[in-house]
């Protein structure tokens, strides 16, 4: 009788891995990555799909290797919640700004685990906006829309 076979959680993180990566890869293939001289918009991303590839080929190779946990269930409250934050920040940055569209998103992610608190979650949220706001308005000077509803900018 053939033994039985089981995806372990690190054998399916690691395909999840390279999938990811290799989607990565396929979506930025029109872009030019240029050189080390002068790097083109696509080299971040295409180094960053090759890291992730070769992280995913790291846990593969592990899960055959060592003794991993067995896949119990697909849970899914987290992949949806994650992925609705955002989904819910790209909707909601161009009509109501980075001060709304950075709360709105952390609120949504915060759905993903039962162990969160509110109050944790408030100030994480009011916390990443201000970073937000520091990081792409002031030190990069990014074009992104503050709060058009209140200040129209």
């Amino acid at each position: 009788m053939a033994a039985k076979s089981h995806l372990t959680q690190d054998a399916a993180g690691g395909l999840f891995l390279l999938v990811v990566a290799g989607i990565a890869l396929w979506g930025g293939a029109d872009l030019s990555a240029g050189t080390l001289h002068q790097i083109g918009p696509g080299m971040l991303p295409r180094a960053l799909a090759v890291l992730l590839g070769i992280l995913g080929v790291v846990l593969l190779a592990g899960a055959f290797i060592g003794q991993g946990a067995v896949m119990d269930g697909w849970k899914w409250r987290g992949p949806f919640f994650v992925l609705g934050a955002a989904v819910t920040f790209a909707l909601v940055i161009r009509p109501l700004g980075l001060t709304a569209a950075v709360p709105a998103a952390m609120i949504i992610a915060a759905f993903a685990s039962d162990e969160s608190s509110w109050r944790e979650t408030l100030v994480f949220a009011v916390v990443m906006t201000i970073g937000c706001l520091l990081l792409f308005k002031t030190l990069l000077g990014l074009p992104i829309p503050v709060a058009p509803w209140l200040i129209d900018y």
